[in-house]
C-alpha cells in the first residue's frame, strides 16, 4: 500500500526579499492571472538541508561538492598515509568510478553524496590500498575525455571496482534519499527522489517595492553635507502558500529499508519545512515570521493533491481582515471539494492541523495544538 504524506503551509512574511533573481528582484511568478511573490522549490530545499546538521546528526546528510578529491586525501591522511599517495590512490578509485579529477582537485561537476558514502570509500580505498594501482596503458594523446575516462574504468581492478559499487550506495543520508540525484557518468547509481517541493507562491497579488537607502562616513567632517553611498533594494510582502509531499515508501527504499531512520528523516523534513526560512536579505529585513496554518496530511493509495488553486482567484482582504485567515479558510474549502468530487479513504486518509489564524475549516482535519503534536501524530500513522 503505497503512503504518502502531504505538507500545506500558510506563512505571511513581513517585508522581505526571500528569493531573488539575477537582479536581485524578489523572484515572483504570473498565476490566476496575476503577479504574485515567489520562492523556488530549490531555495526552500535549501533552507531544510541546512536544519537537517541540527536534527539528524552529520553522517545522516550529504554534502553536493567539487572536491569530494579533498575528503577522501583527509581521511586517509588521518589514517596514516602521505598526503601524496592517498591524492593518487583516490584519483584511481574515483577514475574507477567514472569519476575524473580536473588538475585543479576538483570533479568535472557538482556530486550530491552522503557524508558516510564519503567515509566508506576512503575505508575501501585504505583497505585495498595495494590492489589499486594506475593502469599499465596510456591515454592517446587527442583522446576524448569521455574515452579517457572510459578506459580508466575498465582498467581497473574488477574486485575493486565491485567493491566500490557497494559503498557507493548513496550512504543512507536523508537529504540525498529525500531529494534524489544524478550522476551524468553513472546512472546506475542515480536516486530518485522521494519528495517533491513545489514553488512556493503567495495567495494575493503582490507588487514590488523598493527601499531607498543611504549611508554617509561617520569619520566625514560635519560641515560636509551629502550621503557617501546610495541605493536601492526590492522587496514585498507576502503570505505564502507552500506544499510538499513525501512518497514513504520511497525514502524508506531509499534508505535501504531503515525504517527508524525513514522516520527520523520523514519527521526532520516535516519540522524543517515548517521552521526553516530562507536567508535572503534577512540580516537586512529581519522576517522572521513562523507559519499559523500547517495542514499534514496522510493518505493512502491516492494521488498527491497540490491545493494551489485554491488561490487561483487571488485573496482580496477588505481593511481590518486577515489576510491568512481568509487563506486558511480558501485552503480548507479547497481541500474538502477535491475530497468530495475525488473521493478520500475515511478508513486510512488522516489530516491533522495546526490553525492559529482563528479560520473556520467547515470541519477540515485533526485541530491540533502544536507542530509536535501534528509530527507525533503522522509518525505514529505512516507506522501503523
Amino acid at each position: 500500500m503505497k503512503t504518502i504524506v502531504e505538507i500545506h503551509a500558510l506563512q505571511n512574511f513581513a517585508p522581505s526579499n526571500l528569493n531573488r533573481d539575477d537582479t536581485g528582484a524578489p523572484k515572483d511568478a504570473l498565476f490566476g492571472g496575476t503577479r504574485r511573490a515567489r520562492v523556488s522549490s530549490q531555495c526552500q530545499k535549501k533552507a531544510v538541508r541546512d536544519y537537517f546538521p541540527s536534527s539528524l546528526g552529520a553522517q545522516n546528510i550529504a554534502v553536493r561538492t567539487k572536491r569530494v578529491l579533498d575528503e577522501l586525501v583527509a581521511s586517509l591522511v588521518a589514517m596514516g598515509h602521505s598526503e601524496a599517495e592517498a591524492d593518487e590512490k583516490s584519483r584511481l578509485a574515483l577514475a574507477a568510478m567514472k569519476l575524473t579529477v580536473k588538475d585543479d582537485g576538483k570533479t568535472e561537476y557538482l556530486l550530491f553524496l552522503g557524508k558516510r558514502e564519503i567515509s566508506d570509500v576512503a575505508a575501501l580505498v585504505n583497505d585495498k590500498w595495494d590492489s589499486i594501482v594506475a593502469a599499465e596503458s596510456v591515454p592517446i594523446e587527442g583522446k576524448s575525455a569521455s574515452k579517457t575516462k572510459k578506459q580508466a574504468a575498465q582498467s581497473a581492478d574488477p574486485e575493486i571496482k565491485k567493491a566500490l559499487d557497494r559503498v557507493f550506495n548513496g550512504g543512507k543520508a536523508v537529504d540525498l534519499a529525500l531529494f534524489g540525484r544524478m550522476l551524468a557518468d553513472m546512472p546506475e547509481r542515480n536516486q530518485y527522489a522521494a519528495c517533491q517541493v513545489a514553488h512556493a507562491i503567495s495567495t494575493h497579488a503582490v507588487e514590488r517595492e523598493f527601499d531607498f537607502y543611504t549611508a554617509v562616513d561617520d569619520l566625514k567632517p560635519e560641515d560636509t553635507a551629502g550621503a557617501d553611498m546610495m541605493g536601492t533594494v526590492e522587496f514585498n510582502s507576502a503570505c505564502f502558500y507552500r506544499y510538499a509531499v513525501v512518497d514513504w515508501e520511497k525514502l524508506t527504499e531509499n534508505l535501504q529499508h531503515d525504517t527508524e531512520l525513514s522516520a527520523q528523516g520523514l519527521r526532520a523534513f516535516l519540522e524543517g519545512f515548517a521552521i526553516a526560512e530562507p536567508t535572503g536579505k534577512q540580516n537586512t529585513f529581519a522576517a522572521h515570521n513562523p507559519p499559523e496554518f500547517i495542514a499534514v496530511s496522510v493518505r493512502r493509495n491516492a494521488a498527491p493533491r497540490n491545493l494551489a488553486n485554491a488561490f487561483e482567484a487571488a485573496v482580496f482582504t477588505p481593511k481590518g481582515s486577515s489576510l491568512t485567515r481568509k487563506s486558511a479558510e480558501a485552503l480548507a474549502k479547497k481541500a474538502i471539494d477535491l475530497n468530495t468530487a475525488f473521493g478520500s479513504n475515511d478508513k486510512t486518509d488522516r489530516t491533522f492541523v495546526l490553525n492559529l489564524t482563528g479560520a473556520d475549516l467547515n470541519g477540515y482535519g485533526e485541530a491540533l495544538k502544536s507542530l509536535k503534536d501534528i509530527l507525533d501524530q503522522v509518525i505514529n500513522t505512516v507506522q501503523e
